[in-house]
């Protein structure tokens, strides 16, 4: 009788586990063909996992990280609200280029801010073109854009900050919001490499006379287009958090006027600079730079944005308005009311 088939295993020996690399792309070609057969072949869960012989909730947990990783991106069509009719009556009303106006969600405040930040970061990359020199402001407003904005390329494309470096939660500070977009965008972005706020403004004088920083000046003020959110003057506000107004002056900016925040300047309800003493020890763009731009991207949802959002529309400051339902009703019924 013929021996049988040997192995060239010595006996009693162990194969190989799977490096750590080859066990990562097993998963990544997992969680690849998951997303596939969900989202091109229109199986449901169940049936992926009986097709691949893994469990649904590891279905579920491959489709979740297939959106972290951007591998899937789910969008409605900016049309749709591009022709809600509140977005027509305030583009008539103000004389606005164009707006959005999306569904406010029953869930709350922060649910229709996402709404609107989100149809805002596939709407953005239609409004710019080769050339353009996008201003980007800062606040979490405009962090949220930055963060849902898609991997496009936008051929000869500058991305600006507005304002000088100031510490901010969460991420929300001017070089993040502007270097997030501009790294999605496949942009040149140009960061203001100075703070917001200094002491005195003979210290601001000085630095704007550093070659560098004068440059850098020079294409926040060369800018075309900018986005931008109007924020509120209240004890809980950005710019309070940030230093930029002190609790104390909260109440007596407000007697002056105050009504909303544009780059950390406080306006009133004209759109007018209230033309506070720190002002002068600011580095950012003007009110004045931010006017007369080709597109004026203004962003903002909330029962307490309105005011500021009309103020900034009265201004001048936008051409292009992203907002949500509630708020824009709001903003509609406070100017058949002249308030």
């Amino acid at each position: 009788m013929s021996p049988g088939p040997t192995s060239s295993r010595p006996t009693g020996t162990k194969a190989a586990a799977p490096s750590a690399a080859t066990r990562a792309r097993s998963q990544d070609d997992a969680i690849i063909e998951v997303t596939w057969c969900y989202y091109q072949e229109g199986m449901n869960q169940n049936e992926i996992a009986e097709r691949l012989g893994i469990s649904r909730a590891t279905v579920v947990n491959y489709l979740s990280e297939a959106r972290k990783r951007d591998y899937v991106r789910i969008t409605l069509d900016t049309d749709i609200f591009r022709d809600h009719d509140l977005a027509r009556r305030l583009v008539d009303r103000f004389g606005l280029q164009d707006a959005i106006v999306v569904p406010t969600s029953s869930a709350g405040a922060d649910q229709s801010l996402d709404r609107v930040t989100r149809v805002v970061a596939d709407w953005l990359p239609g409004l710019l073109e080769p050339g353009d020199r996008l201003g980007v402001a800062w606040g979490e407003t405009v962090y949220r854009v930055a963060e849902a904005a898609p991997r496009v390329t936008v051929p000869d494309l500058t991305v600006v900050q507005l304002v000088g470096s100031r510490p901010a939660a969460l991420g929300f500070a001017a070089e993040t919001c502007s270097a997030t977009l501009a790294r999605r965008y496949g942009a040149h972005c140009v960061n203001l490499h100075v703070p917001l706020l200094l002491s005195n403004r003979a210290l601001v004088e000085e630095l704007k006379r550093e070659p560098v920083i004068r440059m850098q000046l020079d294409a926040v003020a060369d800018c075309n287009k900018t986005i931008f959110a109007c924020g509120t003057c209240t004890a809980d506000s950005h710019v309070v958090h940030t230093g930029l107004l002190d609790p104390a002056d909260v109440d007596p900016c407000a007697e002056r006027g105050a009504i909303g925040v544009i780059c950390g300047r406080l306006i009133d309800h004209d759109g007018n600079g209230l033309n506070r003493e720190i002002e002068d020890r600011m580095i950012a763009v003007t009110l004045d730079q931010m006017r007369g731009k080709d597109m004026g991207l203004l962003v903002g949802s909330g029962p307490d944005r309105a005011r500021p959002m009309l103020a900034a529309l009265r201004g001048g400051y936008a051409t292009h308005i992203a907002t949500c339902s509630e708020t824009a009703t709001e903003m509609l019924n406070l100017t058949e009311n002249n308030a």
